[in-house]
């Protein structure tokens, strides 16, 4: 099977150091990585089926809110960094850990000693050849310059897994409680792992301030069966019911984006995000526009998005039929995880049956 990479960034507190390190590790570099075999001998399996919902309980009171409301600290946030171990490489091309020994892991023994990190680039030339007052109809990676309604509906996630914090991306969606929010399940459970801890939402991050419109926490999370019992890509979805903040719902704050399932394949897209490691540095919206392709290799139901943007990324929202005069649009997948033999093109999981049975019990949470 094709080795794949999830998204997830890293960022370790000082105390985290001491113990274990995450490990982004780099498969192609390692001898026994197979080629992939010519996308004409393969094809798509069946659309995955329905499943079961895995619920956890993030919060049971508002001690446990102003907990992790008070464990992200500015600094935490600030300082958050991505980890490079280019050299551990296990004969499986990847270390298994935090998604499911598929994709970046932790390695236990490995100390701080041991870990070359990369400090964010910001203001990078990269960044700034992508930058466009009018939003392209296909591009690779460009900040997101005109605002409107994403601007505010996608956000930075922070959490804890493992005992190493993390940032992913995640977006509001309509829902009666006006409290869910879509990411990716590697976001929210370690596959058959540990749940995520410490999960907080900042929307429109980055944007007039670090936290413009405030800071969620979650009280309840949700993934898929496959997801949690096997790390299954087609499944790698997670909903996430937020607690009001300051007596005030995510959605009556930042607005929302409609949601589809079972929506057509193929056809235009843009994904939204906030990718960390270099040449991005997590503290702008950037996007990736242009037509959706199946997986040539047939180990997901999902399709591509031509994207090079980078770990952090994980859980951004795939828009279609999206306006760019409003910034509003249907999410239909979000950002899941890359071929190791291919890093410009991102894959995004089917909103099918088990999506939408995940929001509607998300919804009634």
């Amino acid at each position: 099977m094709t080795l794949s990479t999830p998204l997830l960034a890293a960022a370790p507190l000082v105390a985290g150091l001491l113990g274990p390190a995450l490990v982004g590790a780099t498969p192609e570099r390692h001898s026994s990585v197979v080629p992939p075999p010519p996308a004409a001998a393969t094809r798509l399996p069946e659309a995955p089926a329905p499943a079961d919902v895995v619920e956890h309980i993030a919060a049971r009171g508002a001690a446990d809110h102003l907990r992790v409301l008070s464990y992200w600290t500015p600094d935490r946030m600030d300082n958050a960094l991505p980890i490079d171990l280019p050299g551990l490489v296990t004969e499986g091309g990847l270390l298994s850990g935090l998604t499911g020994g598929t994709g970046l892991g932790v390695a236990p023994g490995v100390t701080g000693g041991d870990v070359r990190l990369v400090p964010p680039r910001r203001g990078t030339r990269a960044e700034a050849r992508h930058q466009s007052a009018r939003p392209l109809a296909q591009t690779s990676g460009s900040r997101w310059a005109v605002g409107g309604a994403v601007a505010r509906t996608t956000g930075r996630v922070f959490l804890t897994m493992n005992g190493v914090d993390f940032v992913c991306s995640a977006s509001t969606v309509r829902s009666r409680n006006r409290d869910v929010v879509v990411t990716a399940g590697h976001c929210v459970k370690d596959g058959s792992g540990a749940w995520a801890k410490n999960w907080t939402f900042v929307p429109g991050y980055g944007t007039n301030g670090a936290k413009p419109y405030g800071q969620w926490t979650a009280r309840r999370m949700f993934v898929a069966g496959p997801w949690s019992r096997g790390s299954d890509d087609s499944y790698d979805v997670g909903m996430v019911a937020l607690a009001p903040s300051r007596g005030r719902h995510v959605a009556d704050v930042v607005g929302v984006q409609d949601i589809a399932f079972n929506a057509p394949r193929g056809g235009h897209a843009i994904g939204f995000g906030y990718p960390a490691d270099p040449p991005y540095d997590g503290r702008h919206l950037v996007y990736c526009a242009g037509r959706l392709r199946d997986d040539p290799y047939g180990d997901t139901h999902d399709q591509g998005l031509g994207c090079d943007m980078t770990a952090g990324s994980s859980g951004g929202p795939w828009l279609t039929r999206f306006d760019t005069s409003t910034g509003r649009g249907t999410i239909t997948s979000v950002s899941s995880f890359k071929y190791s033999d291919d890093r410009r093109t991102m894959y995004g999981p089917i909103l099918g049956e088990p999506a939408r049975k995940l929001f509607h019990t998300a919804e009634r949470a």
